[in-house]
């Protein structure tokens, strides 16, 4: 920042140009102004101008994010191969003949255990996505419901623990092993880097009007250079209306009615949290860069 008073120095350093900043005296600058007086008559006044700093609120910043905000959002499903869940190994039995299990309970389960881990997530098939303008299968959903883990091996049966759920465990269920990522302890929100344009594909949790603090799914991932943390705005599908003059029917524009932050990422398609919004959204609407 540059102050009245200041002196600017253009100089050359190894051919190229430079400039560097003197802040001169520690005195004001002044600067000398006519002033009318009297009708034909002009008088000279002094203003005095002293260094300083306006500050302006910033009232549309994002703030950042931290992690126990979103944490019960993180571990919610993941996006997998089409055969992966039927070939992953699955809950056998219970220890006390139940056919649904909770947080406590032992069961069985049997498979072909290609990790030593010792914790596993129990997963339910999800929606399979496909992408609405191309039509291209972007990913199977395994959804989520609960984590387990090992308490004894017996060559391909092993007995575990329920240690959490987050709906009711049945027999057949599937277990995979928890993934080895990243986990931002903050979210800071920033603007992707490449132009995107997308579309909200899903909504989470079986409602159909997107509102604030809810989770959508896009078509758009990894590929398309997205990344953790990323924002994108939300503009609402232009309804069609009849023109009852010209008796024939308009296609209204779009209008920018929301703002979402990415925080799980994948090659395809990514799931977000909508920060903000000025009124429901729905399946379908579009995002782009904010």
């Amino acid at each position: 920042m540059i102050f009245p008073g200041d002196v600017i120095i253009l100089t050359y350093v190894a051919g190229k140009p430079v400039l560097t900043v003197d802040r001169g005296l520690e005195t004001p600058a002044t600067i000398t102004r006519p002033r009318a007086v009297a009708a034909g008559s002009t008088q000279n006044r002094t203003v005095i101008l002293k260094q300083q700093v306006r500050a302006t609120p910033i009232t549309s910043a994002i703030p950042a994010i931290p992690l126990d905000a979103i944490a019960s959002l993180l571990t919610m499903g993941r996006i997998v191969e089409q055969f992966t869940l039927e070939a992953a190994p699955h809950i056998l039995a219970g220890r006390a003949d139940r056919l649904i299990f909770g947080p406590g309970d032992e069961f069985y389960a049997r498979g072909n255990w290609t990790s030593n881990t010792s914790v596993y997530g129990l997963f339910r098939e999800g929606d399979v996505y496909l992408d609405p303008e191309t039509k291209e299968v972007l990913g199977f959903e395994a959804r989520e419901v609960g984590l387990a883990k090992v308490m004894s091996r017996d060559g391909d049966l092993l007995t575990f623990e329920l240690t959490s759920v987050t709906e009711d465990v049945r027999i057949g269920d599937r277990l995979l092993p928890t993934e080895e990522r990243r986990v931002e302890s903050t979210f800071y929100p920033t603007a992707p880097d490449e132009s995107v344009v997308g579309v909200i594909m899903n909504v989470m949790g079986g409602v159909t009007q997107v509102g604030r603090n809810n989770v959508v799914v896009i078509n758009k991932g990894t590929t398309n250079g997205l990344k953790v943390g990323n924002v994108l705005a939300i503009y609402k599908s232009g309804t069609v209306v009849r023109d009852r003059v010209a008796h024939d029917r308009v296609q209204l524009p779009v209008e920018r009615s929301g703002l979402m932050m990415l925080f799980r990422i994948f090659d395809k398609m990514s799931y977000g949290l909508v920060l903000r919004t000025v009124e429901p959204l729905r399946v379908g609407d579009q995002v782009t860069n904010p």
